[in-house]
């Protein structure tokens, strides 16, 4: 079963994510979450990158809340399972920052 990250590994872990030098990525208010958008040159580039994501996420078994308009993919990951973060989240956002800096 899968669990919340414990504070010192939300620091640690979650800490390079958060980095403004670094991830990008933010708290989402009111939630266990975290968010980013991501920004492409056109609708084409944001569906590739949006297939790519989710052939990782159907390996992984974990899937992203996602909105997508045009070239702008808004992404929340939360692991559903503990109802807040987890290493999933943690290793999925990882892997959508290596697929969205290769395009």
């Amino acid at each position: 079963m899968v669990t919340k990250l414990k504070d010192n590994d939300r620091q640690q872990k979650l800490g390079p994510l958060l980095s403004t030098q670094g991830g990008g990525w933010s708290l989402v208010d009111g939630r266990d979450a975290i968010k980013k958008t991501f920004m492409f040159s056109d609708f084409n580039q944001a569906f590739a990158f949006m297939t790519s994501v989710a052939l990782k996420a159907e390996k992984m078994d974990h899937h992203p809340e996602w909105f997508n308009v045009y070239n702008r993919v808004e992404i929340t990951l939360s692991t559903h399972d503990c109802q807040g973060l987890s290493v999933r989240d943690i290793a999925l956002a990882t892997h959508i920052d290596q697929v969205a800096q290769k395009l």
